[in-house]
């Protein structure tokens, strides 16, 4: 069967930590040459650029995919929360989890300092899918007594179904991760409860097997949860017929600050998905293109119509994108 015509495809590209606030990203996008991303951005239109306040629950990258699914953005603390969990357990699970509540329930490792309590990236603990599993099953039943039902999605992430999550608003994950805990703990009716459940859970893991067996092999002790991802889906939402392809390979070195990493791995996305974006462009491809930091996002879209505006795309030099780049 042969392929369809590339000009008549249509692609919406999400790239969250394209750029980042810290210095070490200033630092390393100054050194890094991204030819395939320039050239796409001249032969697309600049779109929408948009910000987001410092204590946004979300990040610009979860306002810009909430928004292509037609979803609450949750971009305020009094704004209605994305209801993450809830989406993704009607991809995995189907339409019987429609009405139900969810959230996100991450196994991860608080540290505790003189000041604040701070935690890591749940990505970094190193849980397979045995080992995760093996936590969900040793915490099932507290969480079950407070009317909560898990689910194993992933080693560093579960769903989790129960009317406690429906009126919480609750923080996404990479907004704290690194930070201190305290200003982007959950709040709503049920928030007391869950924190219960929280402290409940690190007196468990404390002295438990589990912990002994991944302190043994100097492991990170995985001592608390984190809850993001809130809510429950509208009766009247309607599934979009595309769903925008987000490309988050940057997210692990941005979050770690590991900015040499961040760099190398810009370069390979350049030179390999970035590219193909540029070739279907050239042959006519509608895409919108989305590259978002950790304050704002900004939009390109096209390609570009007429000899005329693709000439003057041409002309445009690499210094107008890259300070778009870094403002975001």
């Amino acid at each position: 069967m042969s392929e369809p015509n590339i000009a008549n495809r249509s692609l919406r590209l999400i790239v969250p930590y394209a750029h980042c606030s810290a210095e070490g990203s200033h630092q390393a996008l100054a050194q890094l040459a991204l030819p395939n991303l320039l050239l796409l951005s001249r032969l697309l239109h600049p779109g929408t650029r948009r910000t987001v306040d410092d204590d946004s629950p979300a990040l610009p990258h979860e306002c810009a995919l909430a928004q292509a699914l037609g979803l609450p953005e949750g971009e305020s603390p009094e704004a209605a929360p994305t209801p993450w969990a809830a989406w993704d357990a009607l991809q995995c699970l189907g339409k019987p989890t429609r009405e139900h509540a969810w959230a996100w329930i991450s196994p991860c490792h608080w540290q505790v300092g003189s000041s604040h309590i701070s935690m890591g990236d749940p990505r970094a603990l190193g849980l397979d899918e045995t080992e995760s599993r093996a936590l969900l099953d040793i915490l099932a039943p507290f969480f079950k007594d407070d009317g909560i039902e898990l689910h194993y999605r992933s080693p560093d992430r579960w769903l989790a179904r129960g009317e406690v999550f429906r009126q919480l608003r609750a923080p996404s994950l990479d907004r704290v991760i690194g930070r201190s805990i305290d200003a982007w703990m959950p709040r709503g009716p049920s928030a007391n409860q869950l924190r219960r459940l929280q402290t409940e859970t690190q007196m468990l893991l404390y002295t438990h097997a589990f912990s002994e067996a991944r302190q043994g092999r100097g492991a990170q002790a995985i001592n608390s949860f984190w809850i993001s991802g809130c809510g429950a889906i509208e009766p009247g939402w309607q599934a979009p017929q595309q769903v925008p392809q987000v490309l988050d390979d940057l997210r692990s070195p941005a979050l770690a600050g590991d900015w040499g990493a961040w760099a190398a791995t810009w370069k390979q996305l350049d030179a390999g998905p970035v590219a193909q974006w540029l070739n279907a462009a050239r042959q006519g491809a509608s895409v919108e293109l989305t590259l978002c930091g950790e304050v704002a996002l900004q939009s390109w879209h096209g390609p570009r119509s007429g000899w005329l505006s693709k000439l003057a795309g041409q002309w445009l030099g690499s210094n107008a994108f890259r300070q778009a780049l870094e403002s975001l």
